[in-house]
């Protein structure tokens, strides 16, 4: 599949480029405050590579996402399979992850809508989920403004009793 573009955006395979950018993302407490934790450099590379072994594969995965006007790395947004084990699973998921100065531009909803059209179009998918943990409002609105229905509230198995983070939300759009 090739790179996605939206009026702003350009989703694409991930470059070497955008390592040291995507690190930095990973490592930013406020940009990963809804994950249990910072992630190092060598867990980036690592999703960086395999994404793009995904992509390159099956032709999705979670793109790298661009401004067009700039050439400016600012995430990622795409698809993924959950490989934790839940009622609700298998599926897939869309996602992303934006880089703070990027928040507030509507660039997650804008490259989610286009996501979701290889979603139900080329990767023949008829449902996409997506979930988060209770307290992540930005996300969710996200996930409302694609079209996608809250369904299930749920306790994320690979988070320990009593986490803060362990209260999940879980949306989902058909075709």
């Amino acid at each position: 599949m090739s790179d996605l573009t939206t009026d702003r955006l350009l989703l694409r395979q991930w470059r070497d480029s955008d390592r040291e950018p995507f690190a930095a993302l990973n490592a930013d407490p406020e940009v990963m405050r809804y994950f249990p934790s910072v992630r190092p450099r060598d867990e980036s590379d690592a999703l960086i590579d395999r994404e793009t072994a995904l992509i390159a594969d099956r032709g999705w995965g979670l793109w790298a996402v661009e401004v067009r006007e700039t050439g400016e790395f600012i995430g990622f947004t795409g698809l993924a399979v959950p490989t934790f084990e839940a009622e609700f699973l298998p599926g897939v998921e869309i996602g992303w992850r934006l880089a703070k100065g990027a928040w507030g531009n509507g660039y997650a909803t804008e490259a989610a809508r286009a996501v979701l059209d290889v979603g139900f179009g080329p990767a023949g998918l008829s449902e996409i989920i997506s979930f988060t943990t209770a307290t992540n409002v930005p996300s969710q609105r996200v996930m409302q403004r694609i079209g996608m229905v809250h369904s299930a509230d749920f306790e994320h198995p690979r988070l320990p009793d009593g986490h803060p983070l362990r209260p999940h939300v879980l949306y989902r759009i058909s075709r």
